[in-house]
């Protein structure tokens, strides 16, 4: 015996799945501006995220970072942003990631997610993280206090 998909009986139309903004940035990105552009009227829920600099990584302090991108990297995350939208009952979804010298506090990846209801708002903000930092050729170098620095995730 094989169950259906349950079908969302409290919808006046399917989900829109809309990417508003797929932003690969050296501009500061705030939550609010992302939020404010997926707001929906058929939006229960909308889930942000914000990935910012901390002062501290694997026990050593952290002054700064610096994020690269390949040129490819606006074109990758459009990609991932469409698929992360196909994929879920999401009304709309933006996400930008800077580049460039971040400062600790400054947010390097922010995502906004509006669904009709907060479970597939939610899932849908994680996933859309989730691919972008599996995706996405962005590579960080991290500098420390005595000069010394590391990049992380750089193949």
């Amino acid at each position: 015996m094989t169950s259906s998909p349950v079908r969302d009986t409290t919808r006046l139309r399917p989900p829109a799945r809309r990417v508003l903004r797929a932003a690969v940035t050296h501009d500061p990105v705030g939550v609010g501006e992302l939020e404010a552009l997926v707001a929906d009227a058929s939006a229960g829920a909308v889930v942000s995220f914000a990935g910012v600099v901390r002062d501290h990584d694997g026990g050593r302090a952290v002054t700064r970072i610096e994020y690269e991108g390949h040129p490819g990297a606006q074109a990758v995350l459009a990609e991932v942003a469409a698929d992360v939208a196909a994929r879920t009952d999401v009304e709309a979804l933006a996400v930008a990631h800077r580049l460039g010298p971040l400062a600790v506090g400054e947010a390097a990846l922010v995502v906004a997610v509006s669904g009709a209801h907060r479970q597939e708002a939610f899932a849908a903000a994680a996933l859309l993280v989730d691919e972008v930092k599996l995706r996405l050729p962005v590579w960080k170098r991290q500098v420390f206090p005595d000069g010394t620095d590391e990049w992380v995730a750089c193949p």
